[in-house]
């Protein structure tokens, strides 16, 4: 382990985390103190607003100062907010002089899983490399003497995603696949009797173990290798990855770039998650794919999962030219720091490698898998950039539940199912000013994907009433009676309405 990294030690850990939370160092405490403006700019990289709002020198200031805005601050004010000479000896921090500096970003997090209360939590990462991290990443081939290609990050947009879709429920063995500095694990430990973080990068491995030993976790162990390789033959009820699924021509940064040919890596997490489910179990990862000139992307994505024999539900979020998409690398990596001429030319071996591939277009979403053991497994791929309810992992297993409803349910099983209006529907009427009539009618839901769907007065009628007492066949032939239609008309229609309205989760069966 490099010098830079501080030192795993079970007991002094504890100490360092009663005295965080003596000084309130937590999320909650931080934006108390900080006030929502200086919060917000933190989160931009602005440190101004929260430098002018920790001048005070109490406890929770000092450490925002220290771990958050990275400012070296007095001994003496170290020494009132936690057990200072530990945390020099453990390498937590370095004296120069009569002051002391961090040697490492430690972020309070709230550890949100949904059924359960909000913990307290803190993730350890490089200098800098958190989200607001007010020290930056700078340019270059290393920052704060770690090389770029090993530093570990804190936590991103991304991580705080993958963590609202998983789904959260007791389980026995769960995997972290990258864990990076260990975000998915400290929300999967709070549900999985024993978690497995696995990383290529040893440096992430002792940043993960640093912030689930200094969050009070004892359920999580590390394995160091590639993918799947480090656990073996292993078989676990939850897997999640925020892999570094990043498409670029080579491997400059571990944390970043998967290191195979276009999303190859991320088609290889998808192929090999159906050896390592048990039966039930849930792979939630982020991804991105190509977009290949002449091929449909929907076919491209599904040919991953075609022949494993898992349920799979992936959502394209964003697409972006090759141009933006590289813009946004090089940036990353601050390359647009430098000289104009690196700049170019890297720009140029991005762009010839899509060229190269005939890529016309990047697409970044989230892939969920199931191991639901049928015959005929569920595959729906689709677009949806618009905004969704988080944490969505309730509605995802819910998604997943009624898939299992509809596959066991021919047509006339579904039309003597019992249904009710899911919560939070509402009707809307679009038509002409004063018309007698609506033209159209839409449902909109207010949960989960908040979907909208066109539905006919038969439909509308149904989902009127349909609140669980009285099987759908019935409903449907009083309908036919009010609006004069032939029942068994009726009755052929109504089940691919049914189908599509239970799928969308604008209809629940009832038992």
């Amino acid at each position: 382990m490099t010098s830079s990294s501080p030192v795993l030690d079970h007991a002094r850990l504890a100490k360092l985390r009663e005295a965080l939370l003596a000084a309130s160092y937590t999320a909650d405490g931080c934006l108390d103190l900080l006030g929502p403006t200086a919060y917000a700019a933190l989160a931009r990289s602005e440190a101004v607003p929260a430098l002018r709002a920790t001048g005070g020198g109490s406890p929770l200031e000092t450490l925002v100062r220290l771990f958050l805005l990275q400012q070296p601050v007095p001994y003496a004010a170290a020494a009132a907010a936690l057990p200072v000479e530990d945390c020099l000896t453990d390498r937590w921090l370095v004296r120069d002089g009569e002051q002391v500096r961090a040697t490492v970003d430690v972020r309070p997090y709230a550890n949100e899983v949904a059924g359960l209360p909000s913990a307290d939590a803190w993730v350890v990462s490089d200098l800098g490399c958190a989200v607001g991290g007010a020290g930056g990443i700078g340019s270059g081939e290393t920052s704060h003497g770690v090389a770029r290609k090993d530093l570990v990050l804190g936590v991103g947009g991304a991580s705080t995603t993958l963590a609202n879709l998983a789904v959260r429920r007791p389980v026995r063995r769960a995997l972290d696949l990258g864990s990076g500095s260990g975000v998915q694990a400290l929300h999967t430990a709070r549900h999985a009797q024993h978690v497995t973080a696995t990383d290529l990068n040893h440096r992430a491995l002792h940043f993960t173990a640093l912030t689930l030993a200094l969050s009070g976790f004892e359920n999580v162990e590390t394995a160091e290798g590639s993918l799947f390789e480090p656990v073996g033959d292993g078989k676990f009820d939850l897997i999640v990855s925020n892999p570094p699924f990043v498409i670029s021509p080579g491997s400059r940064f571990v944390y970043r770039d998967g290191g195979m040919a276009g999303d190859e890596l991320c088609r290889s997490i998808v192929r090999g998650a159906a050896a390592h489910l048990e039966p039930g179990g849930y792979c939630h990862l982020l991804a991105n794919w190509q977009h290949v000139k002449g091929e449909d992307w929907h076919d491209r994505v599904a040919g991953w999962v075609a022949g494993t024999g898992l349920d799979a539900w992936v959502v394209q979020r964003d697409v972006q030219d090759v141009a933006h998409y590289a813009e946004l690398w090089l940036r990353d990596g601050g390359d647009h720091r430098g000289p104009g001429s690196d700049y170019q030319a890297r720009y140029g071996e991005w762009l010839d490698a899509f060229e190269a591939g005939g890529v016309e277009g990047i697409g970044f979403g989230w892939i969920t898998l199931r191991a639901g053991g049928a015959e005929q497994p569920t595959v729906r791929i689709e677009e949806w950039p618009h905004p969704v309810e988080q944490p969505l992992g309730p509605h995802i297993e819910g998604w997943f539940g009624r898939q299992d409803f509809l596959r066991g349910h021919d047509d006339a099983a579904l039309l003597a199912a019992r249904y009710r209006l899911a919560d939070e529907v509402v009707q809307e009427q679009v038509g002409a000013p004063g018309a007698e009539d609506p033209e159209h009618v839409i449902l909109r839901h207010n949960r989960g994907m908040r979907r909208a769907t066109k539905v006919d007065t038969v439909g509308a009628g149904f989902v009127g009433v349909c609140d669980g007492t009285l099987a759908a066949g019935e409903i449907v032939d009083a309908i036919a009676q009010l609006l004069g239609e032939d029942r068994v008309v009726l009755r052929d229609r109504v089940p691919e309405s049914l189908r599509l309205l239970t799928e969308q989760g604008f209809i629940e069966p009832v038992g």
